[in-house]
């Protein structure tokens, strides 16, 4: 019998809730052997020109080995990678462009000496104007970088999108256009940033990293300290999102410091700095604008998008043109729809990928246009939905964005949930609170939505490497290019290897994170894992089941094709004479006899990404006199194909919605208008629990993809994509009976009370 499709408890598990795991910040390596210790100088401006760093007193208190600014490591501004009119240092360069940029590297001897001593560098500044409001900083009053002549570091335009049209609702009956926030929030992984780096005798880089991608760690590096060898290591990470897929200036000038003091590096960043200067999400503002017919048909739908990218233009300077205008339509059949997109900089933290980066933002807008709509035209917010569904498709489908959908059953989707969550007693149990007038009133909010999973970043089609060893004593190691941060590989990619191999999963081990033992690999991001990571290791296990029939075939001196593996007891053997069989452990000790092994890699290339779908239903409770909301129900479908583990599905399901009630109620990253963070630590930033949340209420569908064997889509952001929206409509909902349509999130109780107040006046 397989063991896929059942819930097998993580291998994981038992070293993180017992403390064995060990991150960068425990790792114990003879190459760290009296390691100093960094901590970054802060700029505690948004914008100023440096007059000066003064070090004389930081360097007078005992330990501290050196105070090294831009101007000491040689380092100079180069091109952004996404914008190269935009410049970037790891170190500030002459300007400080937001509240936490790192100005210099205070070097001791232990790490509790570094935050005293980085306090006593005196930094001068000469305070110039900001921007922190990304529409004025679109109108380019002040300008991050005099010399580009702009604040726009980012435009659709840039990636072939036509201008407006003119005509687009040209017929419509009814056009309803609305602004909405899609706020910024901030990471918050378990983990913050934390790197170390030595050199050996030899002259190679060792760096270790909390990092999504160690291999684009160590291409950066490779470029910055060529020609030296380098090699990356990522040992368990905390949590990313997003966020740790990014390549940071603080770590990566460790090792030149490491370099000029002949001393290992390690550098860990607090709470508040992670909060600070952690790339942030998000972090978009919209104008929709939504026409059609009275009788339900949308025709038209225009998104415009300013995405606020922060100080330096790093990936969140293309995610709305990457990703947001490709997913604007998302699950509806609309003949005419335009996205267009400006990205600028301002005197904030840099923003980059956010758990579902660009598709969440799609799918919040047009859910938003949607309600609106249907409250317009006097029309039930699921019927409207349902009314302008694609159609079921099983074959490759373009949308009018160009984006092409593997498979896809909406309709199906929304009907499960709202059976699931009886709607229409839901609808008649509000109706009787309202006209009770109740003080708490309850509201019901759906969303549809599609997302794009596994999309490759680089040039041709996405792709992911896998190794299988299997070893004289009958067990097998499997090497792998992504690189998990809670994801569950080592189970799941040994659930795959034992069911293809008939090796017992606790006799497989799973290597990942370090380039010199797996030189090539994509990481983890964009939910791409199994589809791609999990789809390789399905192919090298097979391809090595045919190398072992092959051996096996030699050893019992019989035709290949007579071969067959009996995956219960992990042996082959001539088909029709069982008694006549050659073990994994055989078959690798006559491999390795003979000066050779069974070591196989291959490369998985997909035809392209696939794209999830689903839909939630939210149902609030509305204290009208306080404003507070409670979630009372969260009922989702999340269809991301077929299920390898459902433990670990739910799993990410669970974290994802969390996370995506969390922005609607409660998270948002804030500035004061000098640029100033307001919500920089946990007491201020509200970080959701467990006693937030009520059971989530988990819908089963499963429509495989036909783009691996697996049948897999991506499944680690789809909660986020659904939740959001689900959560934010059903609060406005709530408040449909003051005449209320719209309120931005987060919905906390001092917007929702505001709102109502408005009303009542």
């Amino acid at each position: 019998m397989s063991i896929l499709g059942h819930r097998v408890v993580r291998v994981e598990d038992p070293g993180l809730l017992t403390g064995a795991t060990r991150f960068v910040a425990d790792v114990r390596d003879p190459l760290l052997d009296g390691a100093l210790h960094v901590t970054y100088v802060r700029s505690t401006m948004a914008h100023a020109r440096l007059a000066g760093v003064d070090t004389e007193e930081a360097l007078a208190q005992p330990g501290v080995v050196a105070v090294l600014t831009a101007g000491d490591l040689g380092l100079t501004p180069q091109p952004s990678m996404y914008a190269p009119s935009f410049t970037t240092s790891p170190l500030a360069y002459e300007v400080v462009r937001y509240v936490g940029e790192p100005i210099a590297a205070v070097v001791t001897e232990r790490a509790d000496l570094g935050e005293d001593a980085a306090e006593l560098v005196f930094v001068g500044y000469d305070p110039l104007p900001t921007a922190v409001d990304p529409f004025a900083a679109l109108d380019g009053g002040t300008l991050l970088f005099p010399e580009t002549g702009t604040n726009i570091c980012g435009d659709a335009s840039f990636m072939g999108a036509p201008a407006e049209r003119d005509d687009l609702f040209e017929g419509c009956e009814v056009v309803i256009t609305q602004r909405l926030v899609n706020q910024r929030v901030a990471p918050c992984p378990l983990e913050v940033r934390s790197a170390a780096a030595a050199w050996t005798t030899d002259g190679c880089l060792v760096h270790w990293a909390t990092s999504q991608i160690p291999h684009v760690v160590h291409a950066v590096l490779g470029a910055i300290y060529a020609p030296a060898r380098v090699r990356v290591i990522t040992p368990a990470v905390g949590g990313g999102f997003g966020a740790k897929s990014g390549v940071h200036g603080e770590e990566l000038i460790l090792g030149g410091i490491a370099a000029a003091l002949g001393r290992p590096m390690r550098w860990t960043e607090t709470r508040s700095e992670s909060m600070q200067t952690l790339e942030h999400g998000r972090a978009q503002h919209h104008e929709v604008a939504i026409g059609g017919s009275r009788d339900g048909k949308v025709e038209a739908y225009r998104l415009r998008v300013l995405q606020d990218a922060g100080a330096y233009p790093g990936f969140g300077a293309i995610i709305p043109a990457l990703m947001t205008r490709t997913m604007a339509p998302t699950v509806y059949d609309i003949e005419r729809v335009e996205c267009v997109t400006k990205s600028v900089v301002t005197n904030t933290a840099p923003v980059g990928a956010y758990r579902g980066a660009g598709r969440p933002e799609a799918v919040a807008a047009i859910e938003r246009a949607m309600d609106l709509y249907a409250a317009e035209i006097g029309l039930d917010p699921v019927e409207l939905r349902r009314r302008n569904l694609l159609p079921p498709f099983s074959e490759p489908l373009t949308t009018t964005m160009g984006a092409v959908y593997d498979v896809g059953d909406y309709e199906r989707a929304l009907s499960k949930v709202v059976e699931h969550a009886d709607y229409g007693a839901l609808r008649e149990e509000q109706r009787r609170r309202r006209e009770r007038g109740d003080r708490r009133q309850l509201g019901i909010g759906v969303s549809c939505y599609v997302e794009i999973t596994g999309k490759s970043v680089t040039e041709g089609n996405p792709q992911e490497v896998a190794r299988v060893q299997i070893h004289p004593d009958g067990s097998a190691t499997l090497f792998t290019g992504t690189s998990p941060h809670g994801q569950g590989h080592d189970t799941a990619w040994s659930m795959i290897a034992a069911d293809e191999l008939g090796i017992a999963m606790e006799r497989i081990e799973v290597v990942h994170g370090d380039t010199d033992v797996v030189p090539v690999g994509g990481g983890t991001f964009g939910s791409r894992s199994l589809q791609q990571g999990g789809a390789a290791v399905l192919q090298a296990s097979t391809e090595m089941v045919e190398q072992g029939r092959a051996r096996a075939a030699e050893l019992l001196e019989a035709s290949v094709d007579d071969v067959v593996l009996d995956r219960e007891a992990g042996a082959f053997e001539v088909a029709g004479t069982p008694t006549l069989r050659k073990s994994w452990a055989e078959l690798a000790g006559s491999a390795e006899a003979s000066g050779g092994g069974l070591d196989l890699e291959t490369t998985f290339v997909a035809p392209g990404p696939t794209f999830p779908f689903g839909a939630h239903l939210a149902v609030v409770e509305v204290d009208t006199e306080t404003g507070k909301v409670e979630l009372v129900r969260h009922v989702a479908c999340d269809d991301a194909g077929t299920v390898l583990n459902p433990l670990i599905f739910e799993g990410q399901v669970h974290g994802g919605i969390a996370q995506g009630v969390a922005q609607a109620l409660l998270e948002e990253f804030a500035y004061d208008a000098e640029g100033n963070p307001v919500t920089a630590n946990f007491a201020d930033y509200t970080f959701v629990s467990a006693a937030e949340l009520p059971t989530f209420e988990l819908v089963d569908q499963a429509t495989p993809t036909p783009y691996n064997r697996l049948g897999a889509k991506g499944v680690g952001e789809s909660g986020t994509v659904g939740a959001t929206p689900a959560v934010q409509s059903a609060v406005v909902d709530a408040l449909g009976g003051f005449g209320i349509r719209h309120v931005d999130m987060p919905l906390t109780p001092e917007r929702v009370w505001r709102a109502i107040a408005e009303a009542r006046d």
